[in-house]
């Protein structure tokens, strides 16, 4: 014997009114599951998701509003900046930080191409005879840290996701230091601000890498970045010094 629509009510904990909605639907459509909701309307249209990365791509520092702006003026309807950054995540680009490096031409990427490759098989023995040094420039302003650019994973050394930057704007403080696979210098800091040919040699070659050469041998090797102080006649003269590729030289003792 079945129940009343008020028993089955009471029953289900539910009000009267669902049961009765139920079982007309079950007396028209012979079924009592959810009808499918057709959702919200998307805002954008697959060709306007396309515009969106493609822009995106041709210019990678544009920002989210400027993209707003960009789809209002071609479509004449306003988007949210959310609808455009799910956009551009679904084509799979995402806001970054661009990887910051030294200008290049042509000439110079070809030889640091081939440099390494022909380096590209050699040994932890023979790498544990370099000596790597670089200088660092911290400064108290700004620079540019904050611009950010649109691209896909693991792009993050492509071409078109880099700035160019030159090294040492501004003032600050600058360091040097040094590190092999056996260990590493100390750090030095350069009170002057700035360095010469002068102070490379006095401050870096003669107190630091001259002593730290003999711990690793005959074979060893002083890496820098080819600076012009690094390449000054004064440094010439007591070392000898073969140029690796454009950007980086190495230094051997003079015998």
């Amino acid at each position: 014997m079945g129940l009343s629509q008020a028993d089955a009510a009471r029953r289900l904990n539910v009000s009267r009114s669902v049961v009765q909605r139920l079982w007309d639907q079950y007396q028209s459509e012979d079924s009592v599951s959810r009808r499918p909701v057709p959702g919200r309307l998307r805002a954008t249209t697959p060709a306007e998701d396309r515009f969106l990365a493609l822009s995106a791509r041709r210019r990678r520092t544009t920002t989210v509003p400027q993209l707003v702006a960009d789809h209002f003026q071609a479509s004449g309807r306003r988007i949210s900046a959310t609808t455009v950054r799910n956009r551009l995540h679904n084509a799979g680009l995402y806001a970054r930080r661009p990887v910051a490096c030294v200008p290049l031409n042509g000439r110079q990427r070809r030889n640091r191409l081939c440099w390494a490759r022909e380096h590209v098989f050699w040994t932890q023995q023979q790498w544990a005879s370099v000596l790597f040094t670089d200088e660092s420039r911290f400064t108290m302003e700004s620079d540019s840290g904050r611009l950010l650019i649109w691209r896909e994973q693991r792009t993050k050394y492509h071409q078109s996701n880099t700035v160019e930057r030159h090294s040492y704007r501004g003032g600050g403080i600058l360091v040097w230091a040094g590190i092999s696979l056996g260990g590493h210098t100390d750090l030095h800091v350069f009170h002057g601000g700035t360095v010469t040919g002068l102070g490379y040699r006095d401050e870096i070659l003669d107190p630091y890498v001259g002593p730290y050469a003999p711990a690793i041998g005959n074979d060893f090797i002083l890496m820098d970045d080819n600076a012009r102080p690094h390449r000054a006649r004064i440094v010439e003269g007591i070392w000898r010094i073969t140029v690796w590729n454009e950007w980086n030289g190495q230094l051997d003792l003079q015998t």
